[in-house]
């Protein structure tokens, strides 16, 4: 049963930069799609970033350009680098892994294994 946890979340000035890492065990990185999403009280869990077991990275519109979704097979690592950091990036980040077909990696429910998740704080 593959598992993933996330770390690297914090507090950060806007503007400023996070790298957060998804830490996979009980299977590799590229026998899955390793995607984020986030969550704040008030939005359902919206996509930020996947990178599918195929090698192709897919972003949010809101992060393209700023956000950078890496894959290391070797360490068995996804990592998502936040640069220009804004208030409205501020949410609970979490990682999933699935096998969800190429239309449905945005979608939640397509992944079945979750990551407890990591605060990102952005202050203005």
């Amino acid at each position: 049963q593959v598992q993933v946890a996330e770390s690297g979340g914090g507090v950060v000035q806007a503007g400023g930069s996070l790298r957060l890492t998804c830490t996979i065990s009980g299977g590799t990185t590229s026998g899955y799609t390793i995607t984020w999403f986030r969550q704040t009280p008030e939005k359902e869990r919206e996509f930020v970033a996947a990178f599918r077991a195929t090698g192709t990275r897919h972003y949010t519109d809101s992060v393209k350009g700023r956000f950078t979704i890496s894959r290391d097979n070797a360490k068995n690592m996804v990592t998502l680098q936040m640069n220009s950091l804004k208030p409205e990036d501020a949410a609970v980040y979490y990682c999933a892994a699935g096998r969800p077909i190429l239309s449905a990696i945005t979608t939640p429910n397509m992944y079945y294994t979750w990551g407890q998740g990591t605060q990102v704080t952005v202050s203005s």
